[in-house]
């Protein structure tokens, strides 16, 4: 077998472990069903991936990815920190809207992988982390001295906006969750010292 189909069989067990783990949950769905839609075989998978929870950390891993790179984005096509934050908010509300929105992935991880101790869970609070930092740095441009409440607070209120986007109307917690941010950004520019 060549490294490109290696590399082809690799991405194709992830794409399709990163639908169905995020569609249906972790713990519900067993390796065979990853193999099968995959359209592989269980050699194919064992050559990649050891076992299941390896499957799982390469599938936070790779949401991981999409995350910092649509964060990325929006703070690269807006200089200003206070419209960075506004569109990262924008970009938390279209998955909220989009087609099979099925909440956080990471809180669901979290939920079926409550154990601190546990791979899994320890990967979700990397990546809870590293949203937390990177909010934290453009809240510091836009006021500097609530800038750990104020990112902490941003969090919470996603958090809140992702738990609530798969059980009520959508439309209206993204609308509430877009006003909340931004009377979050208005406020704390409001209260910094001017120079």
């Amino acid at each position: 077998m060549t490294r490109r189909e290696t590399s082809e069989a690799r991405l194709r067990l992830l794409t399709t472990a990163t639908e169905i783990f995020y569609a249906e949950g972790i713990h519900a769905v067993g390796v065979d069903r990853i193999i099968a839609a995959a359209k592989i075989t269980r050699a194919t998978f064992y050559r990649h991936f050891p076992g299941k929870e390896d499957l799982v950390l390469a599938y936070l891993s790779e949401v991981h990815g999409m995350d910092r790179a649509a964060v990325e984005a929006a703070v690269a096509a807006h200089p200003s920190p206070a419209d960075a934050l506004l569109a990262i908010a924008d970009t938390i509300a279209a998955g909220i809207l989009s087609p099979r929105f099925r909440g956080c992935a990471f809180l669901n991880a979290a939920a079926e992988y409550p154990d601190p101790g546990h791979p899994v869970h320890q990967q979700v609070i990397a990546h809870r982390q590293w949203f937390l930092d990177t909010l934290q740095g453009l809240m510091a441009q836009v006021a500097h001295d609530s800038s750990g409440a104020a990112a902490r607070h941003y969090v919470m209120l996603r958090d809140g906006a992702m738990a609530a986007g798969c059980l009520f109307d959508p439309a209206l917690v993204v609308e509430t969750f877009l006003r909340g941010i931004e009377g979050l950004v208005r406020i704390h520019r409001e209260r910094e010292p001017q120079m």
